[in-house]
């Protein structure tokens, strides 16, 4: 009999939705190691935004194999044992495309979704994390250069194996995921569960209408990333770029920074302002706040993803949980009425909407 001591997990409010169609119930708010956790963050602080977010019910992390060259899987693994957190009280992610070089100066098969690297690049995922198996492996993007079928029945593979439980996708188009459904039908594998999408304020046109057909067809979930457009939602860019801000240090990020100074650029941030305005006269809240919880709404939302670089973060962020119920029709059609950009839906041609729960 095990004598060993786990850290306690309670769900502290957090409430959970199924992972699109399954019967894994995954955090409405998660946390994602992209471009901190073994990049700007390694170390102790690494082990303080872990504690913190699994003390406020987040018990889900998302990471991949590029992320910080693999260094973002190893801290997530080092820190879950030494906080001594046990593995079934956790929904871990990963994802499989770019390698830990991310394409640059790899080998021809150290990337992509080629049977050999979905296989070996699990393996090694598995062994930076130091666990037996994630519970969702994502294909980080789509491989056109590998046919459909190779890349479902390994995906079936890698969970018949044990190393998976579910497989999903990320950023890949609606086609691509239709492909992948009629694939895995045909052959009677596992198909695809759940999408990694951009999702928020100023990225709607995939998630919220070239999706929409998943969403009824397949009952396909989101996992969302960048929710706050890459900080451009936090309201911090309304008076320029702060020195030490995230715009300001991350080099992948400057495409972005050089498309405020255009037009497009210089409304986005004229409707962050509104956007600020409602929120405090509102809510009493922020801008970043209001903009999670807007993404959060979404019934096909599974879990949002936060990035933080501190426990400070996380907490700040949680915050949106409060504003989540008072985001009224009244509050929704004001949103929609400063962002202006709601996604055309399919033209029914003056049919009128079916009654989903009579069918009529």
């Amino acid at each position: 009999m095990s004598t060993e001591k786990y850290a306690v997990y309670k769900t502290k409010g957090m409430p959970f939705r199924r992972l699109g169609p399954t019967g894994l119930r995954v955090p409405l708010f998660s946390l994602g190691g992209w471009l901190t956790i073994g990049g700007s963050v390694v170390g102790d602080p690494v082990k303080e935004i872990v504690k913190t977010a699994f003390e406020n019910g987040i018990n889900m992390i998302d990471t991949a194999e590029v992320y910080s060259a693999g260094k973002s899987e190893e801290e997530i693994g080092r820190v879950i044992k030494e906080l001594g957190l046990r593995r079934t009280d956790l929904i871990i992610s990963t994802k499989i495309f770019w390698g830990i070089r991310g394409g640059r100066e790899s080998s021809p098969n150290d990337t992509g979704l080629s049977r050999k690297h979905i296989i070996e690049g699990t393996q090694e995922c598995l062994a930076r994390l130091q666990m037996d198996y994630v519970d969702i492996i994502f294909a980080h993007r789509p491989d056109p250069t590998v046919p459909m079928e190779e890349i479902v029945r390994t995906f079936n593979y890698v969970i018949e194996k044990g190393w998976a439980f579910y497989w999903g996708t990320s950023e890949w188009s609606g086609r691509e995921i239709e492909e992948a459904h009629h694939v895995a039908t045909k052959l009677g594998l596992i198909g695809p569960v759940a999408e990694q999408c951009e999702h928020n304020m100023f990225h709607r046109e995939r998630p919220e209408a070239e999706y929409a057909p998943l969403y009824e067809k397949y009952g396909l979930g989101t996992t969302v990333w960048s929710a706050l457009a890459s900080g451009l939602l936090t309201g911090k860019y309304n008076d320029g770029i702060p020195q030490g801000s995230r715009f300001a240090i991350e080099p992948t990020l400057k495409a972005t920074v050089q498309s405020l100074q255009k037009p497009e650029g210089q409304e986005k941030i004229r409707k962050v302002r509104e956007l600020s305005k409602l929120a405090k006269e509102e809510f009493n809240t922020t801008p970043t706040t209001l903009a999670l919880a807007w993404v959060a709404k979404n019934p096909s939302t599974s879990t949002v993803i936060l990035g933080a670089s501190n426990p400070k973060q996380i907490l700040d962020n949680l915050e949106a949980l409060k504003v989540l119920p008072k985001l009224t029709p009244e509050i929704m059609e004001k949103i929609e009425k400063i962002l202006a950009n709601t996604p055309k839906q399919a033209v029914a041609f003056g049919r009128p909407k079916l009654n989903k729960l009579a069918k009529l």
